[in-house]
């Protein structure tokens, strides 16, 4: 069912990003389409039951279902590289708006 959402958040964001054509509206689209996209990472690497993969005297085999740490830390590491990627695009949508005005692509490419 995760699986779905996350879907569904990933064609919105593609959506958003072929469609607008505000600067804004395609940085928040393409956070849209991470955000689906490490719903996505996790819920794949999700095991029903499964616990951290740590040995301690509770859990002292390996027969416990673990879960994958794999995903979780892609996605933590996606999440700081995401947080810069919005960063660096809304500085550059700042600059773009005190040259031109508009966060518009159809303005800024009238102009000479």
């Amino acid at each position: 069912m995760l699986q779905y959402v996350a879907i569904i958040l990933i064609m919105l964001g593609l959506y958003g990003l072929l469609t607008q054509r505000n600067v804004i509206k395609i940085i928040i689209s393409l956070n849209v389409l991470e955000i689906g996209l490490n719903i996505f990472i996790i819920s794949v690497g999700y095991v029903t039951d499964g616990v951290a993969p740590i040995f301690t005297s509770t859990y002292p085999t390996n027969a416990v279902a673990f879960v994958d740490p794999l995903p979780q830390a892609l996605v933590l590491t996606a999440i700081v590289i995401g947080v810069g990627t919005t960063a660096l695009g809304l500085a550059l949508a700042k600059n773009i708006y005190n040259q031109y005005g508009t966060f518009d692509l159809d303005e800024i490419k009238g102009e000479e």
